[in-house]
């Protein structure tokens, strides 16, 4: 029996197979002493190396688990940046097998939902166009948009990369005296993540956006008192939901105790204080000892 080499990788959480497809073209990936190509496939017995390291496989897959992290405008969807910038990745907990995938990008300038799991499977359906896995976001734009603007968004205009379009758009009512204001709220679904695809769809009709937040992936919605720039591990039967919706077998173990994982007062409160004391580390130029700012490994 032998599979995709790209998928083996993306199996032992070394990241999605996207990511291994460039690993592989990028010449990181070797298989029996050979330099690698896409379309390898590889058997049990292969000695696979990454980067010159031996990949000690493993036996026993791996619990599939699932964050939810509100991520908060200014960070960068990549694990490291050469700039010294925030990103998405540094505060995460530390996981003990394989490693933490983002489920597709948010930019720099964008907030909201962003899913991170260890199951290199389950995140390249996610993200692969062909699951048509549905991502919702929350639009505040300058200005009126006219009935005609908003037709020709959802059936489609064509951008650098191809057509594209909203499945819906829903305006959001004001609250009070804001129906006068030059600012509106949208709520629009598609259901694919190209690059900045939400933003450049607006703009291709001249209108401006000026927040965006992205609020849903598939079935799971962002939790409205998660603080910003905190994670929250999702429970069983959410992480089944997301494996149900692109063909993949159901979970059996946990990690999470469903006891501690509601988001109460005293849980949200101890989340605040400990993002805020991230980010002063950050501004002064420090690094958080491992085992605060990760949490312990499990």
């Amino acid at each position: 029996m032998t599979e995709k080499l790209q998928k083996v990788l993306a199996n032992q959480g070394l990241g999605s197979r996207r990511e291994m497809e460039r690993w592989i073209d990028d010449g990181r990936v070797s298989v029996d002493g050979s330099v690698a190509t896409l379309g390898d496939r590889v058997d049990e017995t292969a000695q696979i190396r990454v980067d010159g390291h031996l990949l000690s496989r493993q036996t026993e897959k791996p619990v599939c688990r699932v964050l939810m992290y509100n991520k908060p405008e200014g960070e960068l969807c990549s694990r490291h940046d050469p700039e010294g910038r925030p990103t998405v990745f540094d505060r995460l907990p530390g996981i003990r097998v394989g490693r933490w995938i983002a489920v597709g990008r948010l930019d720099i300038n964008t907030s909201g939902l962003l899913l991170f799991t260890n199951d290199g499977e389950l995140a390249n359906r996610l993200m692969h166009p062909s699951c048509e896995v549905t991502r919702e976001y929350a639009v505040r734009v300058f200005g009126d948009v006219s009935p005609q603007t908003l037709n020709t968004l959802k059936k489609g205009v064509e951008l650098d990369d191809g057509m594209a379009r909203f499945s819906t758009i829903r305006k959001r009512k004001e609250a009070g005296g804001e129906e006068e204001s030059m600012n509106h709220w949208y709520n629009v679904t598609l259901e694919e993540g190209r690059n900045r695809e939400v933003r450049r769809l607006w703009e291709s009709q001249e209108v401006q956006v000026s927040r965006l937040i992205r609020v849903k992936y598939g079935p799971v919605a962002l939790q409205k008192r998660l603080p910003q720039g905190a994670w929250v591990e999702l429970e069983l039967s959410e992480v089944n939901a997301l494996r149900k919706l692109v063909q993949l077998p159901d979970e059996t173990q946990t990690l999470v105790d469903a006891r501690q994982s509601k988001l109460d007062h005293a849980r949200i409160s101890r989340m605040r204080r400990s993002v805020k004391k991230h980010k002063v580390r950050q501004e002064k130029g420090e690094t958080a000892p491992q085992s605060k700012l990760r949490g312990k490994r499990r």
